[in-house]
């Protein structure tokens, strides 16, 4: 996808941590890939890179969406204003997983 300009989030680390699971995504800083790394519960220790997509749909609002090299499929609705996070992601065996949670701007070092 070609963009004019970059989301705030381009360069940026991210926690995410729903009931189930806690999970990184590091966006590049061209906008291009994401790298994700589930850190705690279920699959944890999961981890890849993936080319994504992303639409503003409102104040701080987005929403992006990637394809695992599994064949899983993740979209995400990111509200970077208030830090809050809802997930939905179908597996390669065809299960959905909807989640709610916290999302947290990371340092980098």
């Amino acid at each position: 996808m070609t963009r004019s300009s970059l989301p705030p989030f381009a360069g940026g680390s991210f926690l995410v941590t729903y009931p189930s699971l806690t999970a990184t995504n590091t966006y590049s800083a061209d906008s291009q890939t994401v790298s994700y790394e589930i850190v705690a519960g279920e699959g944890a220790g999961a981890r890849g890179s993936a080319e994504y997509e992303w639409s503003r749909v409102g104040s701080g609002l987005y929403v992006i969406s990637w394809q695992e090299e599994s064949g899983a499929t993740v979209v995400h609705i990111d509200n970077f204003e208030a830090g809050t996070s809802q997930s939905f992601f179908t597996t390669p065996q065809l299960a959905l997983y909807r989640m709610e949670g916290q999302l947290t701007r990371q340092v980098l070092p």
